[in-house]
């Protein structure tokens, strides 16, 4: 059982959590949600003890075993079977000492060795680590390359798979599904189910965390909120909770009103001075009750563009490749206004490359590409972190490539989509790479008035807030649903 008691913790100036309690037993699958910025990941680092609480303690963590999955790595040429059963600190520390007295001949030594990989299955661990490569997607020859050989999206899967492979008693996963595509999801769905320790996961896919756990801990408010039962339980929960909450809070407030009124009027008759006095004592006794809040109430529309042409691009028997390798051949579409289309398949399949021939960044192999006189387009790409000022706040960096007299509602935006609204440069705490991406490049796009949208990987870190969910309980709306008039190409892999 692990107890989270009276806990504080900041980072910089920001307060993430104060006075949080929290009791997780052993054996349960719980998703850790929240704003953007609000300390899950914070947490995650003062479970794994890279943090320390400003107040409070965290009991029966001495004992367990912790695998976390890591969101970086550093290039190595391990072999990608080999980094993944190193995650087995104790199989690889053995196998090392194998080598070793092999090495030297001394025989006696290695057979104990021996016994001992015996005891603790290790000499499956080879045909383990490559099961757990091929269920996260990757190809039957992946275990004998290189670490560095890897895009950075195959080098989270390789910490996935590391992660799974160490034997742990508690497991902590960090946007697991991110570089995911749905078999792979469904795998790991699967595997997580029969996981026997505590797992404890951040996460904003609603479906994985339906899938996947059976508690929920939110943050909010800088304290930790319990709810049973999956995602989808937890909406119902929380909008009850908030309801009653704002229900007790108005009710309190005519009381209180009441109160007063009655003490204006009668504290100083003869007659009616006990009963003043009586209200006056209720009053004083009465534990103040808060409003019902929300992290962040935000709301917004696309405005739609000046002029559109019909159709607005298209592609005619269109060879998509890269230098002389084709990857998708004899491809006819058509793009008009007010569609939506949604790109699906597994990783590699061009994707990508499709989106990148629509708007011109990769030239055809073959074929015609030809845009609609009024085209205008708005491109999120799944790297775009790299080409941010990583150092600016976010107005002046949407500002940079904003129409004329945009200015007002690029803030509204930016403060709206980031958790950091409002936030006086510099920052007195770095943003997380979530944050970075929606406040720093989403307002760009939303000044310039596109008549056609691309996303590549769509921004699954981003939260969305019902604006008011304590009075009517219902699903997180994606702001594209108020788009008027623009096209919409969402590549996914889930």
């Amino acid at each position: 059982m692990i107890i989270l008691r009276d806990i504080a913790l900041r980072r910089g100036s920001k307060l993430l959590l104060h006075d949080a309690n929290v009791t997780i037993q052993p054996g349960q699958r719980l998703a850790l949600i929240g704003a953007n910025g609000c300390g899950k990941s914070s947490l995650f680092s003062l479970l794994l003890g890279e943090l320390i609480a400003d107040a409070g303690v965290i009991e029966g963590m001495n004992k367990l075993r912790l695998s976390h999955m890591a969101q970086e790595i550093h290039a190595t040429s391990l072999p990608a079977g080999e980094y993944v059963w190193r995650g087995d600190g104790q199989l690889a520390q053995k196998r090392d000492a194998l080598l070793r007295l092999e090495a030297a001949e001394d025989f006696d030594g290695a057979a104990i060795i021996h016994n001992e990989l015996e005891e603790i299955d290790g000499y499956s661990a080879d045909r383990r680590a490559e099961r757990l490569l091929q269920g996260l997607g990757f190809a039957e020859d992946a275990a004998s390359r290189a670490v560095c050989d890897f895009s950075g999206g195959w080098r989270i899967r390789l910490n996935l798979a590391r992660a799974l492979m160490t034997p742990s008693d508690i497991l902590l996963l960090d946007e697991p599904t991110n570089h995911l595509d749905l078999d792979a999801t469904l795998w790991l769905q699967q595997w997580l189910q029969h996981y026997p320790g505590t797992l404890l996961m951040i996460s904003h896919d609603r479906d994985f965390i339906d899938a996947t756990c059976e508690r929920i801990l939110h943050i909010e408010q800088q304290q930790l909120q319990a709810y049973k039962g999956n995602y989808s339980d937890f909406e119902r929960q929380r909008a009850e909770r908030l309801a009653n909450q704002q229900a007790s809070y108005e009710k309190q407030q005519r009381r209180i009103s009441q109160i007063d009124d009655f003490v204006r009027r009668f504290r100083y008759k003869a007659t009616k001075a006990k009963q003043a006095q009586s209200r006056l004592k209720e009053l004083e006794r009465m534990q103040t009750l808060a409003p019902a809040q929300l992290d962040s109430p935000f709301d917004f529309s696309f405005e739609p563009p000046q002029r559109s042409s019909d159709p607005l691009l298209r592609l005619d028997e269109a060879v998509l490749g890269y230098g002389d390798t084709p990857v998708i051949s004899k491809v006819n579409i058509q793009l008009r206004p007010g569609s939506r289309y949604g790109l699906l398949g597994r990783n590699g399949a061009g994707k990508s490359t499709l989106l990148k021939s629509l708007i011109g960044e990769l030239p055809l192999l073959a074929g015609q590409r030809q845009t609609g006189e009024h085209c205008s387009i708005g491109y999120f790409d799944q790297q775009q972190l790299e080409a941010l000022d990583l150092q600016a706040s976010p107005p002046p960096c949407t500002y940079n490539a904003s129409a004329p007299g945009r200015g007002s509602r690029k803030s509204s935006i930016s403060s709206g989509v980031s958790t950091f609204a409002a936030m006086p440069p510099p920052a007195p705490s770095p943003p997380s790479p979530a944050e970075k991406k929606r406040a720093w490049r989403w307002p760009w796009w939303c000044g310039s008035d596109p008549t056609c949208w691309y996303w590549t990987s769509p921004p699954t870190t981003w939260t969305w807030t019902c604006a008011m969910p304590w009075r009517s309980p219902c699903r997180p709306t994606k702001a594209h649903s108020s788009w008027s008039v623009t096209t919409a190409i969402c590549c996914a892999t889930r």
